[in-house]
C-alpha cells in the first residue's frame, strides 16, 4: 500500500498561500523548500538560531518546544519548522522574521544620497589607483554587399569578410540573429565584437557595450551596469544571496552541497533565484537587454565561486582544505548561465585560500595595501591592515616586501546568526545603542526608523560594549547587575539584558549570556588573527599605520566600542579608515581595465596565505581574546 502524504498549506505574511504534499516524517522546514516557500534557517536546519519559527494555525506537527520558543509562544502555535515532522494535514503561517532573507532579494536600486556616495567611492577609487579604461569591447557597424545568383555566400562569411581583420569568429547567438538583422537592415548591421574578435552580438541599432560588475557575498550580493566605454555606473542593485536559506556560513552551504542533487541546488539558488533578476533589473534601470551585457566580472570568497559554477568544493572544509580552484579562466556567460550573453567574457577574482578569496584579492587591489608589498611608488604610511567584516572575517596583511592574508572562523554573529534576536542589516535591525549607565535604558538607534524587530552585528558590537563600560557585564560576558532590565533565562538560569519591551504580537528583544558568549567568540576569532598575523611578522599593532574596514557590517561600526570590547587593536581612531564594498569595488576595476585585471593576478601571485588553525601560537591568541577586552589589559588601556 502506498504511503500517505499530508496536504501542507504555508501562508507568508504579506504573500500568497502554497500548498505541498508530504510524507510523515518530513520536516516543515523542507516541505516549505519544496513548495518554494523560502524560510530562513541561517544554521542549515540544525535547529540551534531559532530563526525558523511559524505558526501552527490549523492541523498538528510533531514538535517539541525547546529554548528558542516560549511557553506561551508555543501554547498559540509557534513551532521551528526545522525540527517539526508531518504527521497530518497543516496550515502553517510563516511571519515575516522566518522570511527575512526573501525581503532582501528584492533588487534596490537607488539614486539616494547614499547610493550616490557608495558609486561616487567606487569610481574615486578606480580613479585613484591611476587605472585607464579600456573597456575591449566596440560597436562596429558593418556594410555588406548584399547577395544574389553570382554571388551567394553565406551570411557568416560574408559580415567576416566584411569586418575584414576586426572580427575573426561569430558567436552561435548572433548566428542565429544574423539573418533577420542583415536584411532588416538592408545589409547594414551593428556587430558587438570582444577584444579578441569574436562577434557575439548583431543588431539594427548602436549597441552601447554594457558591463556588469558583481560581488557575491555570503548574505548579500551587489552589481553594477557599468558602461565599458567610458566607466560611468548605469545603475547599481543588491539583492539576498538566495543560498542562504541553506545556511548563513559556507560551512553549511558546504555540506549541504555535498547531499545528493545539492550543488545544483545551490548553484540555482545563486544563479537564477539572485543573479538572474538582479541583472535583469539593473539592466532595465540603464536601458539595455541583459544579453548585451559583454563582460562580467565577479568577486566573492573561495567557497561561493565554488558554488556559481557548480564545482564541487567539499574538500574546501576538510584537512587539508584544497579546493578545486584557485583561478578560473575562459569562462563565458553560457557557463555562468544568468541571462546576459551567452558569448560574454567572464573574469573571476582569483583566491588564495580555502577561506580567502576573490573577494579579498579585490579588495587588496581596491584599498592599495598591495603598493607597499610591491614597492610602488605611494605605498602610504608602514604597514596597513585590511578587515573585511560580514558573514566571515577576512584580513589582509601588507608591509615592505610581504602581503599574507588569512580568515578567522568567525561565524555567522556579526550577521545576526547564532544570536536569539539577531538579524541582518535590514529595515527593524537596531544598528546603535547607548545605554544610561544609572537606569541601564538604552538609547536605540533602528535602520529605516521603524519599530526594532531584532538587532545586527553594528549594534551587537555597540550594545556589549555598552553593557561593558556601564559595568552590566564583567570581562566573562556575565552580567553583575539587576534591575527591570535583567531577566533569568528558564532554560540555563542564565541572564539576559532586555533591550525592547515587545507586546501580545512581538517578543521581548533581549540579549542573553549565550548570546554574549557567542559575540565574544567571534570578535576573539578577528583580533586573535589579526595578533597572530602580526606576530608572524615579528610587528604589534602600533606598527599599523593604517587600518582599512571593509565588508557588509564596517560602514556602521562605532570604532571606540570595537576597541572597548577587544575586537580590533588599540590605535588612535585617526588611523581608521571604513572604505566600502571593497569586493565591488575590485570588480569594477577588472570591468574596466586589463592592467587592474593583471594587477590582480599579481597580488594572488605575492600574497601568502596563512592558515590560522595549523598555526602553532593560535589557539592560544584566541583563548585570550575571549574576554572584555582581553586577559591582557595592557594591550586596552582606555577600556573601563
Amino acid at each position: 500500500m502506498a504511503e500517505k502524504e499530508y496536504r501542507i498549506v504555508f501562508r507568508p505574511e504579506n504573500g500568497a498561500e502554497h500548498e505541498a504534499y508530504a510524507r510523515e516524517g518530513a520536516t516543515l522546514l523542507s516541505v516549505a523548500r519544496s513548495a518554494g516557500v523560502a524560510i530562513d534557517a541561517p544554521c542549515g536546519g540544525a535547529g540551534t538560531c531559532g530563526k525558523c519559527k511559524v505558526r501552527l494555525v490549523s492541523g498538528d506537527v510533531a514538535s517539541a518546544r525547546g529554548r528558542h520558543i516560549s511557553e506561551e509562544d508555543f501554547a498559540s502555535g509557534y513551532r521551528l519548522a526545522c525540527e517539526s515532522s508531518v504527521i497530518a494535514d497543516a496550515y502553517v503561517f510563516v511571519p515575516a522574521s522566518a522570511l527575512a532573507w526573501q525581503s532582501q532579494i528584492r533588487v534596490d536600486i537607488s539614486d539616494s544620497e547614499s547610493s550616490r556616495e557608495k558609486i561616487d567611492r567606487i569610481r574615486r577609487g578606480f580613479a585613484d589607483a591611476g587605472f585607464a579604461v579600456d573597456g575591449g569591447v566596440r560597436n562596429v557597424r558593418a556594410l555588406l554587399t548584399p547577395p544574389s545568383l553570382d554571388d551567394a555566400e553565406a551570411d557568416r562569411e560574408r559580415l567576416l569578410r566584411a569586418l575584414g581583420g576586426s572580427a575573426s569568429s561569430i558567436s552561435l547567438h548572433a548566428l542565429r540573429k544574423l539573418p533577420t538583422a542583415l536584411r532588416d537592415g538592408g545589409f547594414s548591421v551593428d556587430c558587438l565584437v570582444l577584444g579578441g574578435g569574436a562577434v557575439i552580438d548583431v543588431g539594427n541599432e548602436a549597441m552601447r557595450p554594457v558591463g556588469v560588475a558583481i560581488d557575491i557575498g555570503t548574505t548579500t550580493v551587489s552589481a553594477l551596469a557599468v558602461d565599458l566605454d567610458t566607466g560611468e555606473v548605469l545603475s547599481a542593485g543588491s539583492a539576498g544571496n538566495g543560498q542562504i536559506r541553506y545556511g548563513a556560513d559556507v560551512i553549511n552551504r558546504l555540506i549541504e552541497s555535498a547531499r545528493p542533487g545539492g550543488a545544483e541546488r545551490l548553484r540555482k539558488a545563486i544563479a537564477y533565484e539572485c543573479l538572474a533578476p538582479l541583472t535583469a533589473n539593473i539592466c532595465e534601470s540603464a536601458g539595455v537587454e541583459p544579453s548585451r551585457v559583454a563582460r562580467l566580472s565577479i568577486a566573492g570568497n573561495t567557497t561561493m565561486m565554488h558554488l556559481l559554477l557548480g564545482v564541487f568544493g567539499n574538500h574546501l572544509r576538510m584537512e587539508p582544505y584544497v579546493p578545486a580552484f584557485f583561478s578560473a579562466c575562459g569562462l563565458t556567460g553560457a557557463d555562468i548561465d544568468i541571462g546576459v550573453n551567452p558569448g560574454a567574457e567572464v573574469f573571476v577574482a582569483p583566491s588564495v585560500g580555502s577561506y580567502v578569496g576573490g573577494d579579498i584579492t579585490a579588495g587588496a587591489l581596491a584599498s592599495g595595501i598591495y603598493r607597499t608589498a610591491l614597492g610602488m611608488d605611494g605605498g602610504g604610511e608602514g604597514a596597513s591592515l585590511f578587515i573585511d567584516l560580514g558573514t566571515n572575517g577576512e584580513i589582509a596583511l601588507s608591509g615592505e616586501g610581504f602581503l599574507m592574508s588569512c580568515a578567522c572562523s568567525a561565524g555567522p554573529a556579526f550577521e545576526g546568526g547564532d544570536i536569539r534576536c539577531g538579524m541582518r542589516a535590514m529595515d527593524g535591525a537596531i544598528e546603535a545603542v547607548r545605554i544610561d549607565a544609572d537606569t541601564m535604558a538604552p538609547d536605540l538607534s533602528v535602520i529605516g526608523g521603524a519599530e526594532p524587530i531584532g538587532i545586527c552585528g553594528s549594534g551587537l558590537i555597540d550594545l556589549i560594549g555598552e553593557l561593558f563600560r556601564c559595568r552590566i557585564i564583567d570581562a566573562r560576558g556575565k552580567f553583575v547587575r539587576d534591575g527591570d532590565r535583567i531577566g533569568v533565562d528558564e532554560w540555563d538560569d542564565g541572564k539576559y539584558y532586555v533591550l525592547a519591551r515587545g507586546d501580545d504580537d512581538a517578543p521581548d528583544i533581549i540579549l542573553s549570556e549565550v548570546d554574549i558568549d557567542n559575540f565574544i567568540r567571534a570578535k576573539g576569532s578577528v583580533y586573535s588573527a589579526i595578533r597572530t598575523m602580526l606576530e608572524v611578522t615579528g610587528m604589534e599593532a602600533g606598527d599599523l599605520g593604517r587600518v582599512f574596514i571593509a565588508g557588509g557590517i564596517g560602514s556602521a561600526i562605532d570604532i571606540t566600542s570595537a576597541i572597548r570590547i577587544g575586537m580590533l587593536p588599540s590605535l588612535p581612531q585617526e588611523r581608521y579608515e571604513y572604505i566600502g564594498n571593497t569586493s565591488l569595488t575590485g570588480a569594477y576595476m577588472t570591468l574596466l581595465s586589463k592592467e587592474a585585471r593583471d594587477r590582480l593576478e599579481e597580488i594572488r601571485g605575492s600574497m601568502t596565505y596563512i592558515e590560522l588553525s595549523a598555526h602553532p601560537g593560535y589557539m592560544d591568541e584566541f583563548v585570550a581574546a575571549c574576554f572584555l577586552p582581553h586577559t591582557d589589559a595592557s594591550l586596552f588601556p582606555a577600556a573601563p
